[in-house]
């Protein structure tokens, strides 16, 4: 389903959407490929390439207001129809609610609610008037309970589990097709982005990290293939890594305050 198709990733610098970028290529896709840092696109567009693959680039901040309808203005000045679009651009903070600022938090909405809704809005009635498409929005395992000391983070991604799954049905006629992609702890940026505002936050997360070497956490690549296969099916969602799945269904089990405990006792442990 993905030969020949024209896919649009976000954050496709580092990451998970690296890893998309890298495995469409692989199944034949032509990537779009877009973040703020032009020489991780360059790189990664030339590895790309130098392996057969084509692709395009295009430098945007996403998480500035407007910059989705500017993005989308830019690929179709280019001449290009997007037949997959996959919102993956996001980051957190981590910490009380008070230790960062709101202008902080308020590009963190920007990126991960607004402008991914903003992207799905304006490629929608393309998508319709093409005949259908498909649409991964990148949430995470945070989607599913509330984490204290990620509480803007876990809610923004709860927004979009939320949001993906109500269009899907919404669209589900017009042969457009819609998951949610939820990962778990990914070997990734994101701790680096999410302690960089506090040295005694990224030190602490550095001692765990050390301290918990070999616990299981999943690979970019890992999370990319899951999430491919997984749309192939037509999945409404999925939450990547068994022992995610396992520990999730744990959650069904216990009362949310049980789980709001369990989830604020982990993150206490680096951010409190």
């Amino acid at each position: 389903m993905y030969e020949g198709k024209k896919v649009l990733v976000t954050g496709a610098s580092t990451g998970i959407g690296y890893a998309l970028s890298e495995e469409l290529a692989k199944r034949g896709s032509e990537v779009i490929i877009t973040a703020r840092r032009r020489d991780r696109l360059e790189a990664l567009a030339q590895k790309i390439k130098d392996a057969g693959g084509k692709t395009h680039i295009f430098v945007e901040d996403l998480s500035l207001p407007e910059s989705g309808v500017k993005l989308y203005d830019q690929i179709k000045s280019a001449g290009l129809n997007i037949d997959i679009l996959i919102n993956n651009a996001g980051y957190g903070r981590w910490g009380e609610l008070t230790s960062h600022e709101r202008g902080d938090y308020s590009k963190m909405l920007q990126l991960n609610v607004t402008t991914l809704t903003d992207l799905c809005h304006l490629y929608i009635p393309d998508m319709v008037a093409q005949g259908g498409g498909g649409i991964i929005n990148v949430g995470s395992m945070a989607s599913l309970s509330p984490i204290p000391y990620a509480s803007v983070y876990s809610s923004s991604k709860a927004y979009v589990l939320m949001f993906s799954e109500a269009i899907r049905y919404e669209y589900q006629d017009k042969e457009i097709k819609i998951m949610a992609l939820l990962p778990g702890g990914t070997e990734s940026e994101f701790a680096k982005v999410a302690t960089e505002k506090s040295e005694k936050l990224s030190e602490r997360y550095q001692e765990r990290e050390g301290s918990a070497a070999g616990t299981g956490m999943q690979t970019s690549q890992e999370v990319a293939i899951e999430c491919l296969e997984a749309f192939e099916k037509n999945k409404q969602y999925i939450l990547c890594g068994g022992r995610n799945r396992f520990l999730h269904m744990l959650t069904k089990f216990m009362s949310r305050q049980r789980v709001l405990e369990m989830a604020g006792g982990m993150f206490k442990k680096i951010a409190g």
